[in-house]
């Protein structure tokens, strides 16, 4: 290289790792759509970002209390709190003012759901096992803050509909025993609704969890280029390379495609379909509900969990435990995400696999973990329509009672039932997947045999399904044959590895996988060679 853009090479390599960007820029990514939900979620958090920025230069996070005189008619010599106020002058007064306020709610509401729909990608496809269980606990995190950040902005405009939802977290602050009643006075600054919770609410919003997101954005894509991505099984990817797009050009142009058309969508729905029109509701009053609120979907299961359960309380020394505040809206949400965080190593922990994985599970061949799943899935859908159920016994005119209770025994019922289901119908796929290995692929030609019959001829499978079929999984680790003196614990894991394993894939990998790793392999270079799209090996 010479010339002016060589000096600058030389210049720039003596004071930044220009050298090593080379191999950088070659790392292979996988072209595969599921792989791109993650950056759905990356993109849409930037579009967040931006607008946010823009909507800062406006908002005013002050409960001091004003008389609205701005454009929208209905309003004026209203009493509202500043926050109310520059919220609706952010709408009306504002140039695009009311186009990036919704760009920016519909954004977080796509943000969420992206970072959602990932995990569960991860779920079922075991993405989250040995040596990516740090990155599920970062995954786990980024969602929780999120939702966080979505609550606290949700919450900043002061109209009757977030100020109800701010009435039900101190309800939910008020159930902690002991320390309820300090844990809300420091929110609320005061009695409710107090006169620093917008300021404080502002704080955390545009400051510290947008903050954290960043870092744990900046570890979790750190992470991703270290450790490599995930692949789908097929001939040539294995469990040693990453056959895909080279980051530049391909990768990078694909993904900055994605990136304007998540920009674009979202500006669509901020210009065409409304969404949080804060001035039809009104500024917050306490001694106002408003009828018919439903929160934003990410929150609507709390929502739900309160609905449902009976309205239990004990009373203890003169002290009223809420149950029915503290279990739906405390301990819930706490299992839930206690549960999130633990399963890659509680599944460890069964199956005994302490093997590096890189190649995706089909959900078909984990039948249990695919039932847990899709278990989950019920469970979250059912609160979220009993978040609603008043809008939905309206709408159908049914009885709300007879609706709550229906509910209520559902969402016992209908995740194990969906678990049975979902683990019978992964051993079917899997029972049909082998009579087509054994039988070939019927063709619909049907012939008269010379004795008089009918028979249907086959074809032989592909040949790349037969390779993704007859490789499936790597199987299940054998677990260790507890003794006569082991104890209940060694036992119990001998039993549920049974359990897990006896549904899982039973098929041996291929020759050419490179899945031959020892069941406790270590270190990194045995993994980190891959392939970009033109067959190249990655540095």
């Amino acid at each position: 290289m010479t010339g002016a853009a060589g000096r600058t090479a030389v210049a720039l390599d003596g004071r930044l790792p220009v050298g090593e960007a080379g191999g950088l820029l070659r790392k292979a990514f996988p072209g595969h759509w599921s792989f791109y939900l993650g950056e759905l979620a990356l993109y849409s958090f930037l579009v967040l970002i931006l607008t946010g920025i823009y909507l800062t230069l406006f908002f005013k996070p002050s409960m001091t209390e004003v008389v609205y005189n701005g454009s929208y008619a209905p309003l004026v010599g209203v009493p509202m709190s500043e926050a109310f106020a520059s919220t609706v002058d952010i709408s009306f007064d504002v140039r695009g003012g009311l186009l990036i306020r919704q760009m920016h709610h519909w954004a977080a509401l796509v943000f969420v759901a992206a970072i959602g729909v990932h995990m569960l990608r991860i779920f079922f496809t075991g993405a989250f096992r040995k040596p990516r269980e740090g990155n599920w606990v970062i995954g786990v995190t980024l969602f929780l803050l999120a939702i966080a950040e979505g609550f606290a902005g949700y919450s900043l405009p002061d109209d009757l509909l977030s100020g109800t939802g701010l009435r039900i977290a101190q309800g939910i602050m008020l159930s902690i025993p002991i320390v309820g009643t300090y844990v809300a006075m420091f929110a609320f600054g005061g009695e409710f609704p107090g006169e620093e919770i917008i300021g404080r609410l502002y704080s955390l919003h545009i400051l510290l969890l947008p903050g954290l997101l960043l870092a744990l954005v900046t570890v979790h894509l750190f992470l991703v280029f270290y450790l490599k991505h995930t692949q789908w099984a097929g001939p040539g990817k294995t469990n040693r390379n990453v056959v895909g797009k080279p980051m530049f050009p391909q990768f990078a142009a694909s993904s900055g495609g994605l990136f304007f058309m998540v920009f674009g969508v979202l500006a669509v729905l901020g210009g065409i379909a409304q969404i949080n029109p804060v001035w039809l509701y009104g500024p917050y009053r306490p001694d106002v509900v408003s009828t018919g609120s439903q929160p934003d979907w990410y929150v609507g299961f709390l929502e739900g969990a309160l609905r449902l359960i009976p309205p239990w309380e004990t009373v203890i020394a003169g002290h009223t435990l809420m149950w029915n505040v503290l279990l739906p809206a405390v301990v819930l949400p706490a299992a839930l995400f206690a549960v999130l965080y633990a399963y890659p190593f509680i599944e460890a922990w069964v199956t005994g696999d302490r093997r590096e994985h890189h190649l995706c599970d089909r959900p078909r061949d984990r039948p249990v973990r695919t039932g847990f799943g899709v278990a989950g899935v019920v469970f979250y859908g059912l609160l979220l329509l009993a978040g609603g159920n008043d809008i939905v016994a309206l709408t159908f005119r049914v009885s709300l009672n007879a609706l709550t209770w229906v509910l209520r025994v559902a969402v016992i019922v209908l995740p194990v039932l969906a678990f049975l289901v979902t683990k019978r119908v992964c051993l079917a796929l899997r029972a049909a997947e082998r009579e087509r290995l054994t039988d070939g692929v019927e063709t619909g030609d049907v012939r008269q045999t010379v004795e008089g019959g009918y028979t249907e001829s086959h074809r032989p499978v592909e040949a790349e399904e037969r390779y993704i079929l007859e490789q499936g999984s790597l199987p299940v680790a054998p677990a260790p044959e507890p003794g006569a003196s082991a104890g209940r614990i060694t036992r119990l894991r001998a039993a549920l590895h049974t359990w897990y394993a006896a549904s899982a894939q039973p098929q041996q990998p291929s020759k050419d996988t490179g899945e031959e790793l020892p069941v406790e392999s270590t270190g990194r270079p045995s993994v980190q060679r891959g392939r970009s799209a033109d067959g190249s090996p990655e540095s």
